[in-house]
């Protein structure tokens, strides 16, 4: 692994504050600071691939929709009233 440099200016009371937390933590400040770019880059992955995702349910539902592949709101809505239902009865029978 290639090991870079990362320089910036912060407050010096900042700075000084988060050492103090960081040692209490038994971690030193480089530590915890590539933890945080490690969970930010993956946070960005994350959001970056739930929006290519929902892109492409979008998509697919666009083309079902041209295709014809339509189910009534109202079948919809009776199928999930059903769903509650039979949900609503598994926790009554439960208590």
């Amino acid at each position: 692994m290639t090991e870079a440099t990362f320089t910036f200016r912060v407050e010096e009371e900042l700075q000084q504050r988060f050492t103090i937390a960081a040692k209490a933590r038994d971690r030193t400040g480089a530590q915890l600071l590539r933890d945080f770019m490690r969970d930010f880059v993956q946070t960005q992955q994350d959001a970056a691939d739930h929006a290519d995702w929902f892109r492409r349910q979008v998509q697919a539902g666009l083309e079902s929709a041209s295709a014809g592949k339509l189910v009534p709101a109202g079948d919809v809505e009776a199928e999930f009233a059903k769903r509650r239902e039979q949900t609503l009865q598994r926790v009554r029978a439960k208590s």
